[in-house]
């Protein structure tokens, strides 16, 4: 395998990567409409890689992606828990089927908190399907007791 940082070279695969993550997270069918979603993802990756607020990771098997992660960085207002008010959100993380457990997901998430902590970030946050749970609980994230959510 082969862990590939993305490039703005890489636009077109990570939004089709990006599409298929959440067909798969939410149980779509490929015959729901994400044109939507698709177009402002590639508008996302375009910003966001170009100005370093999106780390992308995706994983090779040749000329195949088998796997996919990303990390998002943004500043909030300083607090003392978290005096520089960088924080870094994981998002995107995918292996396909055939290529679950062999530790993909694993080295991409290394990867990707690698990178947030060479940055001098250290709070890391991310929203996990029931799948996901045991892998971040083994790298040692937990769960949030006092984070909250308006939809």
């Amino acid at each position: 395998m082969d862990y590939k940082f993305a490039t703005l070279e890489d636009i077109e695969v990570l939004t089709s990567s990006r599409v298929e993550v959440l067909r798969a997270a939410n149980k779509l069918s490929d015959s729901v409409d994400m044109s939507q979603v698709e177009k402002e993802s590639f508008e996302y990756y375009k910003k966001a890689l170009a100005d370093g607020s999106h780390v992308a990771i995706l994983v090779m098997d040749g000329d195949v992606v088998v796997g996919a992660g990303g990390i998002s960085y943004y500043t909030v207002m300083p607090t003392f828990h978290n005096p520089t008010g960088k924080k870094a959100y994981v998002m995107n993380m995918y292996t396909r089927p055939d290529y679950r457990r062999q530790g993909i997901a694993m080295k991409t998430l290394d990867l990707l908190i690698k990178d947030a902590k060479e940055k001098g970030i250290q709070e890391i946050t991310l929203e996990a399907t029931d799948m996901g749970k045991p892998l971040y609980e083994k790298y040692g994230f937990t769960i949030m007791k006092s984070e909250m959510e308006l939809i």
